[in-house]
């Protein structure tokens, strides 16, 4: 009898342009330029993406271009969350300290802010069309399309 092993890679798909952006704009503010430049029509999705047990939670926008087989998805790539901190138990003076905690989606780019994702079935976008759109956004500071392969935490841009 024939044995078979599947292996995780059989199932991930990577048939998908990412592209970061560096912006000080709130999530809705940033789909909305977005909306208006590229014209599509990014939403806020029910759930937020929760990773480690609801330790830390992702905005994310998503508008599924059924004419086009293509899925547009942004998502933020920091959560900030406050905390109490660890005292240790012989303080002289009793009282909790809270912390600003930083959680990122793939902690290998620290300082990109958003990540847009577009997943294609059909023809690939083309990349430069794209960048040119959302570098004429002002409010952005900076975009570049990032390679897929280089991700070590490829795994937390699987969103279904």
């Amino acid at each position: 009898m024939a044995l078979h092993k599947l292996q995780l890679e059989d199932f991930y798909d990577d048939e998908f342009a990412l592209f970061a952006i560096h912006c000080n704009l709130e999530p809705y503010r940033l789909a909305f330029m977005l909306n208006r430049q590229l014209k599509i029509r990014l939403a806020r999705t029910e759930d937020d993406l929760d990773y480690n047990y609801l330790e830390a939670s992702f905005s994310l926008f998503e508008w599924d271009n059924e004419q086009e087989y293509t899925t547009w998805n942004l998502v933020s790539n920091i959560c900030k969350r406050e905390e109490d901190s660890l005292q240790s138990s012989g303080s002289l003076f009793e009282g909790s300290h809270k912390i600003l905690k930083s959680y990122y989606l793939c902690p290998e780019f620290k300082n990109v802010d958003y990540f847009l994702k577009i997943s294609s079935e059909g023809t690939p976008y083309n990349e430069k069309v794209i960048l040119d759109h959302l570098q004429a956004i002002p409010q952005i500071i900076t975009s570049y399309c990032v390679d897929v392969s280089d991700i070590k935490s490829k795994d937390n841009l699987i969103f279904k």
